[in-house]
């Protein structure tokens, strides 16, 4: 065999396990949105999240790369209802999901260290 011809390494028995940076949580939350360039809003809803961005059904359809302004509502508890502002980019989209909603995913681009935070308690929150 030649030097620059390499046969691939076998794997066996490695389970091929989805990385991410933050674990997700299935959760429908809502959220209101407007585009940066804009200042009447709409509202949306979350289909997971992550402390580094959500999977979001828009009423409309998004562009990779646009910016937005997101108010995302939730509670740990019946009385303690906590609202986060972020500013999140799209950064991909799926065809249209159907009731005329849009799917696409957000990374967060600007949050506030409060706002992490509350957000990242709520998350755990979740695994209790």
């Amino acid at each position: 065999m030649e030097k620059d011809k390499k046969e691939p390494k076998r794997r066996i028995g490695i389970l091929d396990l989805e990385r991410r940076k933050y674990p997700r949580f299935k959760i429908n939350l809502p959220l209101d949105y407007y585009r940066v360039d804009t200042t009447s809003g709409q509202a949306g809803r979350t289909e997971n999240a992550s402390e580094g961005g959500l999977e979001i059904y828009f009423p409309e359809k998004m562009q990779i790369g646009e910016r937005l302004k997101l108010r995302l509502f939730f509670s740990s508890s019946k009385e303690d209802l906590k609202a986060i502002e972020v500013l999140a980019e799209v950064v991909w989209l799926d065809i249209l999901a159907g009731d005329g909603e849009y799917r696409s995913g957000v990374k967060f681009v600007d949050i506030a260290a409060e706002d992490v935070t509350k957000l990242k308690d709520f998350l755990e929150s979740l695994t209790r």
